[in-house]
């Protein structure tokens, strides 16, 4: 399946994305990068409390792998998504909607460790129900930050998702983080460490805009 300006990609039996190759200069590749208009919902604390929706991306991390900083990214908005400069500060399924009859949802981020241990269960038992049940979900990004790479609660994500057969992808945060000398390697460990080659791995950033065309562009066509 062919995005302009973004990717050919596949599935493989674990729900894992793969990218193909790039084609920037294809017909319609300004129309894929354009700004997502992102239009905010609702918050839910279950699923059934979500609205219909023909088709949805849900946007998966750990606390402050900059969730919040994307989606204000790709919608190019500076408040369409509450920042904070203290983790844990989403603990709704916060709902957006793109057009008419498409949503996104941004997940509570796990690993958050100044909540007690009955919260971070409660928010893991809601991340899971809505990841399990809700039946317009066609693809789960999965962000990890790329400043630190994968941690074993990314990884333990990853393996929950392959195991139910979910579609993933993972979004590398913070390329701006990373020295350029360091980059190609920190994308060769980083890929390593979800189990994908360096091409599968959509690198961005939100402080600086690299990769953020291209992002929207797979959110559109994820959301077709």
């Amino acid at each position: 399946m062919e995005v302009h300006g973004a990717a050919v990609d596949f599935h493989d039996e674990f729900g894992r994305w793969h990218a193909v190759r790039c084609d920037d200069d294809e017909p319609g590749a300004a129309d894929m990068s354009a700004a997502l208009d992102l239009r905010f919902v609702l918050s839910a604390d279950r699923v059934d409390a979500l609205p219909d929706s023909r088709t949805e991306v849900a946007v998966v991390g750990r606390s402050n792998v900059g969730k919040s900083s994307l989606l204000n990214a790709l919608a190019d908005r500076k408040n369409l998504a509450n920042t904070s400069k203290t983790p844990g500060r989403t603990q709704l399924l916060n709902c957006f909607q793109l057009g008419e009859d498409a949503t996104v949802v941004d997940c509570p981020g796990y690993g958050y460790a100044s909540v007690s241990k009955a919260m971070r269960s409660s928010w893991q038992r809601m991340i899971d129900t809505y990841l399990l049940e809700r039946k317009p979900l066609t693809m789960v990004l999965v962000l990890v930050d790329g400043e630190i790479g994968p941690t074993p609660l990314d990884a333990q994500m990853l393996d929950w998702l392959q195991a139910n057969g979910l579609p993933h992808s993972v979004i590398a945060t913070k390329h701006d983080k990373v020295k350029a000398a360091r980059r190609e390697k920190r994308k060769r460990e980083l890929a390593a460490g979800c189990g994908l080659l360096p091409a599968d791995v959509v690198w961005v950033s939100a402080a600086n805009g690299t990769g953020i065309d291209r992002l929207r562009g797979l959110v559109r066509l994820w959301l077709a």
